[in-house]
Protein backbone atom coordinates (compact mmCIF):
# COMPACT_ATOMS: atom_id res chain seq x y z
CA UNK A 1 0.00 0.00 0.00
CA UNK A 2 1.58 3.16 -0.96
CA UNK A 3 1.39 6.00 1.85
CA UNK A 4 -0.11 9.34 1.22
CA UNK A 5 2.31 10.69 3.41
CA UNK A 6 4.39 14.00 2.67
CA UNK A 7 7.79 13.93 2.38
CA UNK A 8 8.46 17.60 2.59
CA UNK A 9 10.09 19.63 5.06
CA UNK A 10 7.33 20.66 7.90
CA UNK A 11 6.01 23.88 7.68
CA UNK A 12 8.68 26.12 9.20
CA UNK A 13 6.49 28.96 10.93
CA UNK A 14 4.10 26.30 12.34
CA UNK A 15 6.73 24.70 14.56
CA UNK A 16 7.45 24.91 17.87
CA UNK A 17 10.05 23.63 20.44
CA UNK A 18 8.89 22.05 23.71
CA UNK A 19 11.09 21.19 26.37
CA UNK A 20 11.53 17.78 28.03
CA UNK A 21 10.26 17.64 30.83
CA UNK A 22 10.95 14.10 32.13
CA UNK A 23 7.59 14.18 33.87
CA UNK A 24 8.81 16.86 36.47
CA UNK A 25 7.56 19.70 38.11
CA UNK A 26 9.94 21.89 39.89
CA UNK A 27 12.71 18.85 40.29
CA UNK A 28 10.05 16.28 41.58
CA UNK A 29 8.65 13.04 39.64
CA UNK A 30 5.06 13.81 39.19
CA UNK A 31 4.49 11.80 36.45
CA UNK A 32 6.59 7.94 36.66
CA UNK A 33 7.86 6.17 33.45
CA UNK A 34 8.95 9.47 31.59
CA UNK A 35 12.47 10.31 30.47
CA UNK A 36 15.42 10.65 27.19
CA UNK A 37 13.94 10.04 23.76
CA UNK A 38 14.52 11.82 20.56
CA UNK A 39 14.13 15.48 20.34
CA UNK A 40 11.39 16.51 17.81
CA UNK A 41 9.28 19.89 16.76
CA UNK A 42 5.88 20.73 18.12
CA UNK A 43 3.30 21.40 15.07
CA UNK A 44 0.96 24.24 16.13
CA UNK A 45 -2.13 23.07 15.08
CA UNK A 46 -5.69 25.09 14.24
CA UNK A 47 -8.26 22.98 16.19
CA UNK A 48 -10.68 25.82 16.29
CA UNK A 49 -9.97 26.57 12.40
CA UNK A 50 -11.54 29.59 12.86
CA UNK A 51 -11.23 30.78 9.28
CA UNK A 52 -15.08 30.31 8.32
CA UNK A 53 -16.44 30.58 4.73
CA UNK A 54 -12.68 30.64 3.57
CA UNK A 55 -12.44 27.69 1.08
CA UNK A 56 -8.64 25.70 1.47
CA UNK A 57 -7.06 23.43 -0.18
CA UNK A 58 -5.04 20.45 1.05
CA UNK A 59 -1.41 20.89 0.55
CA UNK A 60 -0.29 17.75 2.03
CA UNK A 61 -0.47 15.04 4.55
CA UNK A 62 2.15 14.95 7.15
CA UNK A 63 3.69 13.02 10.39
CA UNK A 64 2.95 14.58 13.24
CA UNK A 65 5.67 13.08 16.35
CA UNK A 66 3.13 14.31 18.78
CA UNK A 67 0.14 13.04 18.17
CA UNK A 68 -1.05 9.25 16.82
CA UNK A 69 -3.48 10.91 13.77
CA UNK A 70 -1.76 11.97 10.43
CA UNK A 71 -2.04 15.92 10.21
CA UNK A 72 -2.91 17.91 6.75
CA UNK A 73 -1.05 21.26 5.83
CA UNK A 74 -3.96 23.71 4.50
CA UNK A 75 -3.54 26.34 2.20
CA UNK A 76 -6.54 28.92 2.30
CA UNK A 77 -7.41 31.42 -0.81
CA UNK A 78 -5.81 34.44 1.09
CA UNK A 79 -2.64 32.25 0.89
CA UNK A 80 -2.49 31.34 5.01
CA UNK A 81 -1.10 28.31 5.89
CA UNK A 82 -1.96 26.05 8.83
CA UNK A 83 -2.16 22.83 10.04
CA UNK A 84 -5.21 20.62 10.76
CA UNK A 85 -5.86 16.78 12.34
CA UNK A 86 -6.16 14.92 9.06
CA UNK A 87 -9.37 12.86 8.35
CA UNK A 88 -9.45 9.09 6.82
CA UNK A 89 -9.56 9.80 3.28
CA UNK A 90 -8.15 13.21 2.87
CA UNK A 91 -5.57 13.40 0.15
CA UNK A 92 -3.94 16.13 -1.41
CA UNK A 93 -6.01 18.24 -3.80
CA UNK A 94 -8.53 18.24 -1.63
CA UNK A 95 -11.01 21.67 -1.04
CA UNK A 96 -12.48 22.08 2.57
CA UNK A 97 -14.63 24.98 3.77
CA UNK A 98 -15.33 25.83 7.67
CA UNK A 99 -19.16 27.07 7.06
CA UNK A 100 -22.49 26.93 9.24
CA UNK A 101 -23.82 25.02 6.99
CA UNK A 102 -21.22 23.09 4.45
CA UNK A 103 -21.02 20.38 2.16
CA UNK A 104 -21.79 16.88 4.06
CA UNK A 105 -18.10 16.31 2.48
CA UNK A 106 -15.22 14.40 4.44
CA UNK A 107 -13.25 17.26 5.97
CA UNK A 108 -15.53 19.87 5.80
CA UNK A 109 -16.28 21.48 9.21
CA UNK A 110 -19.82 22.77 10.50
CA UNK A 111 -21.76 23.36 13.06
CA UNK A 112 -23.36 20.22 14.82
CA UNK A 113 -26.97 21.22 14.72
CA UNK A 114 -26.49 21.26 10.42
CA UNK A 115 -25.13 17.76 10.67
CA UNK A 116 -27.62 15.14 9.66
CA UNK A 117 -28.28 11.72 12.12
CA UNK A 118 -25.98 9.29 11.44
CA UNK A 119 -22.94 11.25 10.29
CA UNK A 120 -19.34 10.15 11.56
CA UNK A 121 -17.45 13.28 12.83
CA UNK A 122 -14.59 14.55 14.85
CA UNK A 123 -12.61 17.27 16.35
CA UNK A 124 -15.67 18.32 18.40
CA UNK A 125 -16.17 21.33 20.27
CA UNK A 126 -17.45 21.00 23.55
CA UNK A 127 -18.62 25.13 24.10
CA UNK A 128 -19.08 26.90 20.77
CA UNK A 129 -16.00 29.37 19.66
CA UNK A 130 -13.67 27.10 21.98
CA UNK A 131 -11.64 25.24 19.25
CA UNK A 132 -11.99 21.48 18.81
CA UNK A 133 -11.70 18.88 22.55
CA UNK A 134 -12.75 15.88 21.63
CA UNK A 135 -12.38 12.92 19.63
CA UNK A 136 -8.79 13.59 18.08
CA UNK A 137 -6.83 10.29 18.16
CA UNK A 138 -6.15 8.18 15.35
CA UNK A 139 -9.02 6.33 13.72
CA UNK A 140 -11.65 7.82 16.16
CA UNK A 141 -14.90 9.62 15.19
CA UNK A 142 -18.72 10.30 17.09
CA UNK A 143 -21.87 9.49 15.23
CA UNK A 144 -24.70 12.15 15.14
CA UNK A 145 -27.92 10.06 17.07
CA UNK A 146 -30.44 13.23 17.41
CA UNK A 147 -31.30 16.68 17.16
CA UNK A 148 -33.25 18.18 20.29
CA UNK A 149 -33.91 21.56 21.38
CA UNK A 150 -30.98 23.18 20.36
CA UNK A 151 -29.06 20.16 21.52
CA UNK A 152 -27.11 17.66 19.67
CA UNK A 153 -27.01 14.27 20.86
CA UNK A 154 -23.76 12.13 20.15
CA UNK A 155 -22.60 8.28 20.34
CA UNK A 156 -19.34 8.76 22.07
CA UNK A 157 -16.38 6.18 20.83
CA UNK A 158 -16.62 4.90 24.72
CA UNK A 159 -20.18 3.92 23.79
CA UNK A 160 -21.48 7.20 26.14
CA UNK A 161 -24.07 9.43 25.00
CA UNK A 162 -24.16 12.52 25.31
CA UNK A 163 -25.50 15.92 24.35
CA UNK A 164 -23.46 18.66 23.31
CA UNK A 165 -24.52 22.38 22.05
CA UNK A 166 -25.37 22.29 18.41
CA UNK A 167 -24.02 25.40 17.98
CA UNK A 168 -20.81 23.66 18.32
CA UNK A 169 -18.38 22.72 15.13
CA UNK A 170 -17.02 19.69 14.23
CA UNK A 171 -15.35 17.66 11.23
CA UNK A 172 -16.94 15.02 8.85
CA UNK A 173 -15.52 11.82 9.01
CA UNK A 174 -13.54 10.42 11.46
CA UNK A 175 -9.64 10.63 12.35
CA UNK A 176 -7.09 9.80 10.20
CA UNK A 177 -4.32 6.85 10.50
CA UNK A 178 -6.59 4.15 11.39
CA UNK A 179 -3.93 1.33 11.45
CA UNK A 180 -2.18 3.05 14.13
CA UNK A 181 -3.85 0.26 16.69
CA UNK A 182 -2.23 -2.38 14.83
CA UNK A 183 1.20 -0.96 15.40
CA UNK A 184 3.57 -3.70 17.13
CA UNK A 185 6.41 -2.40 19.77
CA UNK A 186 8.85 -4.28 18.77
CA UNK A 187 11.67 -3.66 20.70
CA UNK A 188 12.78 -1.88 24.14
CA UNK A 189 14.33 0.59 22.24
CA UNK A 190 10.95 2.12 20.26
CA UNK A 191 9.81 3.32 23.69
CA UNK A 192 12.61 4.77 25.13
CA UNK A 193 13.05 6.70 21.78
CA UNK A 194 9.82 7.91 22.37
CA UNK A 195 10.70 9.15 26.11
CA UNK A 196 8.92 6.07 27.99
CA UNK A 197 10.97 4.32 30.61
CA UNK A 198 10.57 1.37 31.36
CA UNK A 199 7.26 0.17 34.08
CA UNK A 200 8.23 -1.70 36.42
CA UNK A 201 5.60 -4.05 38.84
CA UNK A 202 4.88 -2.59 42.40
CA UNK A 203 4.81 -6.40 43.22
CA UNK A 204 8.50 -6.65 43.25
CA UNK A 205 9.24 -3.95 44.90
CA UNK A 206 10.14 -3.39 48.50
CA UNK A 207 6.92 -2.46 50.83
CA UNK A 208 8.83 1.16 51.23
CA UNK A 209 8.63 2.08 47.64
CA UNK A 210 4.72 0.73 46.54
CA UNK A 211 1.83 -0.74 48.71
CA UNK A 212 1.91 -4.01 47.00
CA UNK A 213 5.84 -4.52 47.88
CA UNK A 214 7.05 -6.90 50.30
CA UNK A 215 6.33 -10.83 50.95
CA UNK A 216 8.65 -14.07 50.88
CA UNK A 217 8.20 -15.23 46.67
CA UNK A 218 5.58 -14.51 44.33
CA UNK A 219 2.69 -13.14 46.81
CA UNK A 220 -0.65 -11.67 46.15
CA UNK A 221 -0.69 -8.02 47.39
CA UNK A 222 -2.20 -9.00 50.88
CA UNK A 223 -4.42 -5.77 50.76
CA UNK A 224 -8.40 -5.40 51.25
CA UNK A 225 -8.25 -3.99 47.22
CA UNK A 226 -5.94 -2.69 44.84
CA UNK A 227 -3.98 0.46 45.61
CA UNK A 228 -1.66 3.25 43.95
CA UNK A 229 1.84 3.47 44.79
CA UNK A 230 0.09 6.83 46.90
CA UNK A 231 -2.43 4.33 48.59
CA UNK A 232 -5.70 5.10 46.81
CA UNK A 233 -7.54 2.97 45.06
CA UNK A 234 -6.79 1.83 42.10
CA UNK A 235 -9.79 -0.22 40.13
CA UNK A 236 -13.24 0.41 39.73
CA UNK A 237 -12.88 4.56 41.36
CA UNK A 238 -14.45 7.29 39.36
CA UNK A 239 -12.65 9.64 38.14
CA UNK A 240 -14.95 12.39 36.84
CA UNK A 241 -16.22 14.26 40.40
CA UNK A 242 -18.65 17.70 40.45
CA UNK A 243 -18.43 17.82 37.20
CA UNK A 244 -21.12 20.08 35.56
CA UNK A 245 -21.26 18.19 32.15
CA UNK A 246 -22.64 15.39 34.16
CA UNK A 247 -26.03 16.82 33.60
CA UNK A 248 -25.45 16.68 29.48
CA UNK A 249 -24.57 12.81 30.19
CA UNK A 250 -28.02 10.61 28.75
CA UNK A 251 -26.17 7.43 28.70
CA UNK A 252 -23.05 6.23 30.55
CA UNK A 253 -20.58 4.69 28.60
CA UNK A 254 -20.24 0.50 29.32
CA UNK A 255 -17.71 -1.01 32.47
CA UNK A 256 -15.13 -3.13 31.22
CA UNK A 257 -15.63 -6.63 33.17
Amino acid sequence: MKSILSKKEPEKKLLKFIKNKAGRSRGRITVRHQGGGVKKMYRILDFGQSKIDIPAIVLAIEYDPYRTAHIALLEYKDKDRRYIIAAQGMKPGDELIISDKAEIKIGNRLRLKNIPVGTMIFNIEFEPNRGGKMIRSAGNSAIVLAQDAGMTQLTMPSGEVRKIFGDCFATIGSVSHSEHMFNNVRKAGTNRRKGIRPTVRGSVMNPVDHPHGGGEGKTPIGLAYAKTPWGKHAKGVKTRRNKWTDKLIIQRRKKKK
